[in-house]
């Protein structure tokens, strides 16, 4: 009868080639990667790069609470504000429940950034005098809007004092005379500018009443200054980034300028006249939805006094013009986020804009008006200036520390270890390869940043890797003890070791989580890189250095047992193998003599 076939057992060999490979192709994958995105060496924050960081504490203003979506709305302002003025990599994050840290890394604009950080953001009403899509053909002009004419009308303003007013707002809103924004023939009026010149437009001599496609500068107004204005609306394409950024920067409220806007997922450029409006000026608006007519979402705006004595003059000048020149910019931080057109004149201090908007899309512009001017108020507490020398000088200052502790450990190992160092060794160049690797991804990816801290956190997880290393080559020591040979040794081994290494690795991962959540600011970097490290390492351990041990196993200098293999049997203390001894069953029958029979 056939004996059962047995499984697989715990020591039987695996196929170690098979890790190898996968392990080189995610080396190649990921360092692939790096080098296609351009980001070759990590982010460093600024205790290492030199910048500036701002610590700034928030006050309630009246009718405003510290909480997050307060916090959360000031960090976002902030951090399009800082970034808008050309600082690159510059940091906004909350700490606590009432401070914001704004890290400015040294570099172009940063004294501009450090000057208006924290400071009310820039919301103005400016009156368009053009406004073309940008970075594209222009359709052709239409001469008006019918309800069917477009899917997404333009969105208009109107009063909001009185019920019947909001539904002749509602019924006007579908047929609008500038529903044409997509036309190129938008053109410049000096109607709307009486404190100074500005470029004007002529009209079409067909007829229509559609203004012309270029700006021309009036006779009154073709000054130097206007033409410099045309020129920057001729050439601004806010399709590129450094454009958007670049448009109307340091104008003045009182001076015409450039902006970029997106609409549907289209860039306009806008050429607008001084600020008619300032967005301190706005006393409350929300998104509010229609449910007596058909306008939809709308966003109602209450204005102060004298913003409201504002805002009726320039509306009633601006129901007064063709398309786009009765619309209005809503401008913050110099970019249109809302051109809404009027038909008359707006008073009482309340307005509404209607469209074709989505819940989001209502909100979000409310909230633009409600905290142009920052939700809370905000006190700095702190300024820390870190020169690129002192940075550079700390850079070094880590780094050796990270290397006299990898000399140490190497040490140890050619000392203690032999010939296993040399797995040791290539098992932490592997792992120094892949957080570097993904340090430099992780940059431009989620933010992150390589401080003083986080470098400590990655000498920290030298020893975490070097330990699960000694824990393996203690295992399999052991099992040379008990007399086996390498091969099946290396393999009843692991088993042992797996499971010390991943219950010290998961305690190591869960501090370093623990860490991360309950601190904040630069501890944050030691516990995110202790944590990256310590996974690393499981994956160093499972599809490295097990594997190249393996494979190792088979070669004479380690399985024989070399004494600078560090697997001597007799420098170990091996037991002799043990070997079994055959005793006879029974007695052995042989021939019957017959005369004993």
């Amino acid at each position: 009868m056939a004996a059962p076939k047995r499984g697989r057992s715990a020591s039987a060999p695996s196929k170690p080639g098979r890790s190898l490979a996968l392990i080189l192709i995610a080396i190649v994958a990921l360092t692939g990667g790096m080098f296609l995105s351009g980001h070759t060496t990590p982010r460093l924050g600024i205790d290492l790069a030199g910048g500036t960081s701002i610590t700034l504490k928030a006050k309630a203003d009246q009718g405003s609470a510290i909480n997050k979506a307060n916090m959360d709305t000031a960090v976002d302002i902030m951090n399009r504000r800082v970034n808008g003025l050309g600082v690159s990599e510059a940091e906004v994050q909350t700490q606590g429940n009432d401070n914001i840290i704004v890290n400015i890394p040294k570099g172009t604009n940063s004294e501009e950034a450090q000057e208006q950080v924290g400071t009310t953001a820039k919301l103005y009403f400016r009156p368009v005098l053009a406004s073309e899509p940008s970075g594209q053909a222009a359709k052709s002009p239409s001469p008006s809007a019918s309800s069917s004419g477009s899917s997404s009308p333009k969105p208009s303003a109107s009063p909001s004092s009185s019920a019947s007013s909001k539904e002749e707002a509602s019924s006007s809103g579908t047929a609008s005379p500038g529903a044409s924004a997509t036309s190129q023939g938008r053109a410049v009026t000096d109607a709307l500018k009486k404190a100074s010149p500005t470029p004007s437009a002529s009209a079409s001599a067909s007829g229509s009443g559609t203004p012309s496609a270029t700006p021309s500068a009036s006779s009154s107004g073709g000054t130097a200054t206007d033409s410099k204005l045309q020129a920057q609306y001729a050439a601004l394409d806010c399709t590129k980034p450094t454009a958007r950024a670049n448009a109307g920067k340091r104008a003045k409220p009182g001076q015409s300028t450039v902006a970029c806007g997106e609409i549907d997922g289209t860039w306009y450029k806008y050429l607008l006249g001084p600020a008619a409006v300032d967005g301190t000026e706005v006393k409350k608006a929300q998104a509010v939805f229609d449910t007596q007519g058909a306008a939809g979402w709308q966003v109602q705006m209450n204005f102060t006094k004298s913003g409201a004595d504002k805002f009726a003059d320039i509306t009633g000048e601006l129901a007064k013009n063709q398309p786009p020149q009765n619309e209005f910019g809503i401008v913050l931080d110099g970019e249109v986020v809302s051109s809404p057109y009027v038909q008359q004149a707006i008073t009482g201090g309340q307005a509404e804009i209607s469209g074709s908007f989505k819940q989001e899309e209502a909100q979000g512009l409310a909230n633009m008006l409600s905290y142009g001017a920052l939700p809370l108020s905000f006190q700095e507490q702190s300024v820390t200036t870190v020169t690129a020398a002192l940075g550079g000088e700390q850079l070094r200052a880590g780094l050796l520390a990270g290397a006299i502790g990898l000399a140490l450990v190497v040490l140890y190992l050619v000392v203690y270890y032999r010939g296993l160092s040399l797995v040791a060794m290539a098992s932490l160049v592997v792992s120094a390869i892949l957080t570097y690797v993904i340090m430099s991804l992780l940059g431009p990816a989620i933010g992150f940043a390589l401080n003083l801290p986080a470098v400590c956190g990655a000498i920290v997880a030298i020893g975490i890797t070097a330990d699960s290393f000694i824990v393996y080559f203690e295992r399999i020591r052991d099992e040379i003890r008990e007399g086996r040979s390498l091969r099946p040794a290396v393999e009843r081994a692991w088993p042992r070791a797996r499971r010390t290494i991943l219950v010290s690795d998961f305690v190591s991962f869960l501090a370093a989580a623990v860490l991360f959540i309950v601190t904040v600011g630069k501890v944050q970097g030691f516990a995110f890189t202790l944590g990256l490290t310590t996974l690393l390492d499981v994956v160093v351990v499972f599809f490295f250095t097990k594997p190249l041990m393996t494979l190792l196993a088979r070669r004479p200098f380690f399985a024989n047992g070399h004494k600078w293999s560090g697997l001597d049997p007799k420098s170990l203390g091996a037991k002799p193998p043990l070997r079994r001894t055959r005793r006879p069953a029974g007695p052995v029958a042989g021939p019957v003599d017959p005369k004993e029979a």
